[in-house]
């Protein structure tokens, strides 16, 4: 309990004084104007009150990485604790404020255009790619997560006296191998995330939040209240149970455990949000402060799913069986009773649900500002979301954790580029840019490393494939160096222009 209670007063410590030296750096000036009035169009730049963003872009961010990630991430023993909590205030954190401002500063641009921006035009397609191919996997993978959670909390034999036989039989015949209520309760999740995508920000997204931020809430503050009392064992923190699986952390802790220390589909949310903040001063309370809220939910997950069945041994055994799923409805269950568990497992449930509908949202953003396709027109929407959901229809028939394997380090590398453009930015503005440029090197060896190490990747011994994956970040960095050198910086921190941006504003007060 004691390592428990540490994590989460160094989280909190992270957000004070790390946080401030990060907003040192960018220098929000709450006498500029924000997109969300300067590109406001009624659809995706919607200026909300701080709260509210605040609340959305934690439920954007936090799906179900902060909990199945450190459950499985758990079974290295207390190394996944070093991880969340250097990993969030360090990582995860720095790279969601910097993706936030960085898109403040440019009228609200998403992820592939900031890098684009900072990197070079030839970044483009491939950041374009790389994010619609990591949000529509994990739109997808939100899809079934929760889907297969709530399927827990139904009883199976009741869905034929709603349906029928001959329906119920139409079912089984179209869909072998996948029970009905999947079925069911996918389709509600998929209708959902369609309305969330095609309808203006504030409409769904930014009503409904505040009832499942409350649900969240009361998962964690009840986990939390467990722990600390002792109703929830801990685990040993000790030298004994770091490698339950005789698997070594490097480099398969860093890409396990993402969300919760750092996270690159965090980076295609914050600009979401950018879109509707009001104020740049509350940018470091809605980025850097949200991350760390992520980290405690994660902090949370990693201390119960050992101690609750004893050790990582025995929560190893139950993973292999049941998978992560099984061990958020024993928990829950278990710890709340039947009520309490079943509003405990919806505050699971809400977590991967708030991040898919803007996982698809942002996609069709993405899209749209690659093809210049104006939004407002709700048959531009139509023409993006419709073959966007076909695809990730086909793709909830494929196998769970393959797309979860290939998410994992398609996430951690986009991170890993944005945090290179995140240390331009900043070496722009003459401003401590190592902030950037150390978690990107870190996270540069460990994308490289996992990719030639792992079976679906290059197969290479861990000797030889982390030799390499060090050396391309060595690489990484000294290109960094020479980019720098050559970069006109502005420490006045005034690099984009404050004119066309006050426009709005006069106009407005004439």
């Amino acid at each position: 309990m004691v390592a428990f209670v540490v994590g989460c007063l160094l989280l909190l410590a992270g957000y004070v004084f790390y946080g401030r030296l990060a907003e040192r750096a960018l220098s929000p000036d709450p006498s500029r104007t924000t997109p969300a009035f300067s590109q406001a169009d009624g659809v995706d730049f919607v200026p909300m009150s701080t709260w509210r963003v605040y609340l959305v872009q934690l439920l954007n961010i936090a799906g179900l990485g902060p909990v199945f990630g450190p459950i499985m991430g758990a079974l290295w023993g207390p190394q996944v604790f070093f991880w969340i909590v250097l990993g969030c205030i360090f990582g995860g954190a720095v790279h969601d404020f910097l993706i936030g401002f960085m898109s403040i500063r440019n009228k609200g641009a998403g992820l592939p255009e900031l890098i684009t921006v900072y990197l070079g035009k030839r970044a483009r397609h491939l950041a374009t790619f790389l994010t619609l191919a990591l949000l529509i996997l994990l739109g997808t993978v939100f899809v079934k997560g929760p889907a297969m959670l709530l399927v827990e909390l139904l009883p199976a034999d009741t869905v034929g006296q709603w349906l029928g036989g001959s329906a119920t039989a139409f079912l089984h015949g179209s869909f072998a191998g996948q029970s009905i209520w999947l079925l069911l309760v996918i389709l509600a999740i998929f209708t959902y995330y369609i309305l969330a995508t095609l309808l203006p920000i504030d409409k769904i997204i930014g009503r409904f939040y505040p009832i499942f931020g409350a649900i969240l809430l009361f998962m964690m503050a009840g986990l939390g209240w467990a722990i600390v009392t002792g109703r929830i064992g801990t685990p040993a923190f000790d030298l004994s149970n770091l490698h339950p699986r005789n698997t070594p952390a490097w480099p398969i802790i860093f890409i396990t455990v993402s969300c919760g220390a750092i996270s690159g589909f965090h980076g295609t949310q914050s600009p979401l949000m950018s879109r509707c903040l009001k104020n740049e001063r509350q940018s470091r309370l809605v980025f850097y402060g949200a991350m760390i809220v992520e980290g405690l939910i994660a902090l949370v997950w990693a201390t119960v799913a050992p101690g609750f069945y004893g050790g990582t041994g025995a929560l190893g055994d139950v993973l292999a069986a049941g998978g992560p799923g099984k061990i958020v409805h024993d928990v829950c269950f278990t710890t709340f009773g039947t009520l309490g568990g079943i509003l405990a497992v919806l505050g699971v449930v809400v977590l991967p649900v708030t991040s898919g509908d803007t996982a698809f949202r942002v996609a069709r953003l993405v899209i749209a500002d690659y093809l210049h396709l104006p939004q407002s027109r709700l048959m531009n929407r139509y023409k993006i979301t419709v073959p966007m959901f076909a695809v990730s229809v086909v793709l909830t028939f494929v196998d769970f954790s393959i797309i979860w394997r290939y998410f994992g380090w398609a996430n951690q590398s986009l991170a890993t580029v944005a945090l290179w453009a995140g240390a331009v930015f900043l070496a722009k503005r003459g401003r401590s840019w190592w902030m950037a440029a150390v978690p990107a090197t870190f996270m540069t060896a460990v994308c490289v490393t996992y990719i030639l190490v792992e079976d679906y990747g290059f197969s290479l011994s861990q000797p030889l494939g982390s030799i390499l994956g060090v050396t391309a970040a060595v690489l990484s960095l000294g290109a960094f160096l020479r980019l720098k050198g050559k970069l006109h910086t502005d420490k006045t921190g005034t690099d984009e222009s404050r004119s066309s941006e006050r426009e709005p504003e006069r106009a407005a007060q004439l």
